[in-house]
């Protein structure tokens, strides 16, 4: 059927605050949102800095008795569904509630009650463990809420393909709203792991900065002092439909979605490949997807992480695929702003990445002191650049070598 799929409602609840309006102009203006880590004592660990949630209320967007006993990640994923639902006007009712979906990536769930309650099992016995542990740690119940709490009872699945999950769930939505499947799809990403857990086991692998003197210069991506990336936490959700529903009910579309790529790096459990093969073979499917040339490419939202290996070898296999044209084409990684929201990265950069589209606007790769010699692009340092992006690509790599990568497009009849 291949029907045309356009955004037309996006939420987000970021490090830097709860919603759209306040999480893009603070970006824009290259503000950080990484600061010390507040939800429990990070004193004897070696990484003490996170990119937290620090205005969020769940009692906004759920039932106060509700909001007590829900776990963030899936009250992050319900305010913004609720945010990006309202912005799009869409209305779900009795007339269309079987064709209006939801799909989310997320890669841990509830870490935080599974640490909790283990010690809880551990300390006092199996009878004090919550009837609410199960269901408030699994993936599948952010979309699950979002559902119940919205009505939409089409598609509903959680993607956990680690960092790379919140991309996977934009693309499965955009293809089951482009074969016919259902009409709109709300999707995106959603994480919330600043626990003890978590920050110790990056820890162990070295995968974190422990800039702890200088929070808001930790997340460096491209430059050459970069020392692992930040954990941040927060959630991206759009509102996808078709181009027809969209016109029909004089929807505001922030942009197309026209095409998405998959690949598997089969290389290393948590090192993409060094020639960034796998990362050009996806981001070379995405632009074959949406039927475009590589010369079409106006910017690119960079999975960018600020780990030495990520960066280098996606600048590799940004040239690899752009080849000459690499170093003429404006790339960011917005994650020098927010950390890295893992599972929900490529929600909330797919929302960058079509407020780009709308406003002209690309945000900047903040704290790019001292470019590394092998990472030669042109990462729009510093200060965010106005230029009009008709096409743009947004990259989400995770462990495990799974990539996705989605392409938008500025809107024309």
């Amino acid at each position: 059927m291949d029907r045309r799929v356009v955004i037309t409602g996006v939420g987000l609840v970021t490090p830097l605050g709860t919603g759209v309006s306040k999480t893009w102009d603070l970006l824009c203006k290259g503000k950080s949102g990484i600061g010390e880590i507040t939800s429990f004592d990070a004193t004897n660990f070696q990484t003490k800095i996170a990119g937290e949630v620090k205005d969020f209320h769940p009692e906004d967007y759920l039932p106060k008795k509700e909001a007590k006993r829900t776990q963030k990640f899936i009250a992050y994923a319900v305010a913004a569904a609720r945010m990006a639902v309202e912005d799009s006007g869409l209305t779900i009712d009795s007339s269309n509630e079987g064709r209006v979906g939801v799909i989310t990536g997320c890669g841990l769930g509830g870490l935080k009650m599974l640490e909790d309650t283990s010690r809880i099992l551990e300390k006092k016995g199996p009878k004090w463990v919550s009837p609410f542990f199960i269901p408030m740690i699994i993936g599948n119940m952010a979309p699950g809420m979002i559902s119940i709490h919205l009505g939409a009872k089409g598609p509903n699945a959680s993607i956990a393909t680690a960092c790379a999950a919140g991309s996977h769930a934009i693309g499965d939505a955009f293809e089951i709203v482009k074969s016919g499947r259902a009409d709109a799809m709300i999707a995106g990403g959603v994480e919330s792991v600043v626990t003890p857990l978590c920050i110790a086991g990056f820890n162990s692998m070295k995968a974190l900065s422990t800039r702890n003197d200088e929070p808001e210069k930790a997340s460096r991506p491209f430059d050459k002092d970069r020392d692992g990336f930040i954990v941040g936490e927060g959630s991206g959700i759009l509102v996808l439909e078709t181009l027809e529903r969209a016109l029909e009910r004089g929807a505001c579309i922030y942009a197309e979605i026209s095409g998405y790529g998959m690949s598997g790096d089969g290389y290393h459990m948590t090192s993409p490949s060094p020639d960034g093969e796998g990362a050009a073979r996806c981001m070379m499917s995405a632009i074959a997807d949406a039927g475009l040339k590589y010369e079409d490419i106006d910017y690119i939202n960079a999975h960018g992480t600020s780990t030495q290996l990520n960066d280098l070898f996606e600048t590799r296999a940004i040239k690899t695929v752009f080849m000459e044209r690499a170093s003429s084409i404006p790339i960011s990684s917005t994650k020098s702003m927010t950390g890295h929201l893992l599972g929900g990265a490529g929600g909330v950069e797919t929302v960058f990445t079509a407020l780009t589209i709308r406003d002209g606007i690309i945000p900047p790769t903040i704290n790019l002191d001292n470019p590394d010699k092998d990472c030669d692009l042109d990462y729009v340092p510093h200060v965010a650049r106005k230029v009009n992006v008709e096409i743009a690509m947004n990259n989400s790599f995770g462990f495990g070598g799974t990539n996705a990568t989605l392409i938008l497009k500025k809107y024309h009849n």
